[in-house]
C-alpha cells in the first residue's frame, strides 16, 4: 500500500503499543537475568531451581497462546491486553514478597500468563485486524522499541535493585505496568473492529479446521517453530561461543551486546524498503541470514572476525526474522484467523524455545566445544527456512 495510507494517527497508535511492547519485555524477559542472583541467595536455590520460574513462565505464556488469540480475533483485544497488563504488574507486586521457591514458581507462572496478552503475538494479531491493507508495516514499526528493551531496562533494573534491594525495584516494575501499560492499552484499544466477529461465528471450528488440513500451515508451523528454537538456542551461551571462536574474551562480551541495536537496524531496513522490494522475496531471503550465521561459526576455525560475522548475521536475521515470524500466517494463510492460527503454535514454541538452550548445553564438550550444537542448529534451520520457501512456492500455486 501506498506510504500515505498509514497516517500520522495510525501511526501514533503503533509507536504507543511500540514502548508497551519495550516495557513489557524489558521488565519481564531481561529483567529476569538481573534479579536471578539476589533471588538465589535470599530463597536458597540453585542456578537450576531458579531457572526453572522462567521455563514455567515460557510454559504458560504457550499454553495460553491459542485462546488469547482466539479472544483478539473475536474482538476483546482491549480486555485481553490491558487484563495482561494489570496481571503483569500484580504480579510484580506479589514477586516483592515470596520467601519460598514455591512462591516464586507461583509468581512466574502468574507472569507468563499476563505476558500470554501483552507480547508480540497478541499486539501482531491486534495491528493485522485494525491495519489489514498495511499490517507489515504497521508490525515493522511496533517492533523498534521492543528490539531496544535490553538496551533501557537491563542498565534500569540493574540500577533499581542496586538503589532500593530486588524488592522493592519489583515493586516499582508493578507499578510500572499498572499506572502505565494499563491505562494506556486501556484507551488505546477503545473501538475494536469488529468485522471478523460476525463472519465466524456459526463457523468458526469449521474455518479453522479447514486452515489445518491446508500443507501450508503446517509447513509455515515448522518454519516458526524451529527458527524460534534456533534463535533462542544462542543468547544463554553467546560468549562462550564467542570465546570459542577465537574472539578476545573483553570482545565477546561487547560484541553480542551489538546485537540488540543490529536487530533494530534490520528491522529499520524492512521499512525503508518495503515499497521497493517484494514482500515474498524478502521474506525469502532474510531468513537464509540465520543459517549463514551458523555456518560461520563453524568454519571460523579460531578466527575471531569469523564471529563479527556471525553475530552481525545473527542480530540483522533475528530482528527481520520475528516481522517474517509474526506475519507470514497472514499472508499465506488467512488475516482473519492470525491470531488463532499464531495462538496454535504458542505451545510448541515455547517448548523449542525452553528446550534450544538445553540441547546446546547438552551436546557440549571438553574436546569439541559447540561443534555439534551448532551443527544441529545449522540443520534445524535449513529445514525452517526450506519449509518457508515451499510454504510460499504452494501459496502461488
Amino acid at each position: 500500500m501506498p506510504r500515505s495510507h498509514f497516517s500520522r494517527h495510525d501511526a501514533r497508535f503503533v509507536w504507543a503499543l511500540s514502548a508497551l511492547q519495550l516495557i513489557a519485555w524489558g521488565s519481564v524477559f531481561y529483567g529476569f537475568a538481573l534479579f536471578m542472583v539476589p533471588l538465589e541467595q535470599a530463597l536458597g536455590m540453585s542456578r537450576a531451581e531458579s531457572s526453572l520460574g522462567f521455563s514455567l513462565m515460557l510454559l504458560a505464556e504457550g499454553v495460553l497462546a491459542f485462546p488469547v488469540g482466539r479472544w483478539i480475533d473475536r474482538g476483546h483485544e482491549r480486555a485481553v491486553m490491558t487484563g495482561g497488563s494489570l496481571l503483569v504488574g500484580l504480579a510484580f507486586f506479589l514477586h516483592s514478597r515470596i520467601h519460598t521457591p514455591t512462591e516464586f514458581y507461583a509468581v512466574w507462572t502468574l507472569l507468563g500468563v499476563g505476558l500470554a496478552g501483552t507480547l508480540y503475538p497478541p499486539a501482531f494479531a491486534v495491528l493485522t485486524r485494525r491495519f489489514p491493507n498495511h499490517f507489515r508495516r504497521a508490525i515493522i514499526t511496533l517492533t523498534f522499541l521492543g528490539g531496544l528493551a535490553s538496551t533501557v531496562f537491563m542498565p534500569l533494573v540493574a540500577w533499581l535493585i542496586d538503589a532500593f534491594g530486588w524488592r522493592d525495584a519489583l515493586c516499582v516494575l508493578g507499578a510500572i505496568h499498572v499506572l502505565v501499560c494499563v491505562p494506556v492499552h486501556w484507551v488505546l484499544l477503545r473501538n475494536a473492529p469488529q468485522r471478523a466477529v460476525l463472519a465466524s461465528v456459526h463457523t468458526d471450528s469449521d474455518t479453522l479446521a479447514g486452515y489445518l488440513r491446508q500443507p501450508t500451515f503446517w509447513q509455515l508451523a515448522v518454519f516458526v517453530v524451529l527458527l524460534m528454537g534456533v534463535t533462542s538456542a544462542l543468547p544463554a551461551h553467546m560468549v562462550s561461543l564467542l570465546r570459542e571462536a577465537g574472539m578476545d574474551a573483553s570482545w565477546a562480551i561487547a560484541v553480542p551486546a551489538s546485537i540488540g541495536v543490529l536487530q533494530v537496524i534490520g528491522r529499520l531496513g524492512l521499512y525503508l524498503t518495503e515499497h521497493r522490494v517484494n514482500v515474498h522475496a524478502a521474506n525469502r531471503w532474510v531468513t537464509v541470514l540465520i543459517p549463514l550465521g551458523f555456518l560461520m561459526l563453524l568454519i571460523s576455525a579460531g578466527h575471531g572476525m569469523w564471529g563479527v560475522v556471525f553475530v552481525v548475521f545473527y542480530g540483522l536475521g533475528n530482528g527481520m526474522l520475528t516481522i517474517v515470524k509474526g506475519t507470514v500466517m497472514a499472508q499465506y494463510v488467512s488475516r482473519e484467523h492470525m491470531g488463532r492460527l499464531n495462538g496454535l503454535l504458542g505451545l510448541p514454541m515455547a517448548v523449542a524455545r525452553a528446550a534450544a538452550p538445553w540441547l546446546m548445553g547438552l551436546l557440549w564438550s571438553a574436546e569439541t566445544g559447540y561443534t555439534a550444537g551448532l551443527w544441529l542448529m545449522l540443520a534445524a534451520s535449513v529445514v525452517g527456512v526450506a519449509a518457508l520457501w515451499s510454504a510460499q512456492k504452494n501459496h502461488r500455486l
